[in-house]
């Protein structure tokens, strides 16, 4: 359900205005952020990185097409259906480095889990590397300005710990249990 209040403390910085929408969901309030007619940012409230690098002034606008596309899909994915990613414009801003890592996150299927390891093999490989830093992958994964839609919460630590979510443990388990992921040789580190 899209919910339209504003929260106090826009950020008031910069020339160009982000447009924001907030939405209630089971895992907690989302903010929801458009730049230049797509997505750029979703984050939960409290998470790690909140808001990310975005220093332009935000506003609430609950006529955005973008928003309200984001909160469809955000419907439809909390019902436990597969909405493609591909269906919204996305515009995530970060470094040539993070947006490969971030490509890469939206190829992992739904319902499924990869590793920081396997990231970074992919990411070596396509840059003719012997071997990346999956340090430097998670660094990445969990700079991910667009949760949920971008699934950062689908990458594991090699044991099978469920490790480094911005938003919280918890929070990625409800997700991977929404998806249907099979949590039995999963575990939360001590």
């Amino acid at each position: 359900m899209v919910s339209q209040k504003m929260q106090d403390g826009c950020i008031r910085k910069g020339k160009t205005m982000i447009n924001t929408m907030y939405y209630d969901s089971p895992v907690g309030r989302l903010l929801l952020a458009e730049k230049e007619d797509a997505l750029a940012g979703l984050w939960m409230e409290g998470q790690k990185y909140f808001l990310g690098s975005m220093r332009e002034d935000m506003g609430e606008n609950p006529d955005s097409a973008v928003l309200n596309l984001a909160g469809k899909w955000l419907d439809r994915y909390f019902r436990g259906e597969n909405p493609s990613i591909s269906e919204i414009p996305l515009a995530p801003e970060g470094s040539e480095f993070r947006q490969n890592v971030w490509k890469i996150l939206c190829e992992i299927p739904y319902g499924q889990v990869t590793t920081y390891g396997e990231i970074s093999k992919k990411i070596a490989a396509s840059r003719g590397l012997d071997r990346m830093s999956a340090q430097a992958v998670g660094g990445a994964v969990s700079h991910n300005p667009i949760s949920i839609i971008i699934p950062c919460h689908r990458v594991v630590g090699a044991d099978g710990s469920l490790t480094g979510y911005a938003g919280g443990i918890q929070k990625k388990i409800e997700l991977l249990t929404l998806e249907g992921t099979d949590l039995s040789q999963l575990f939360v580190p001590n």
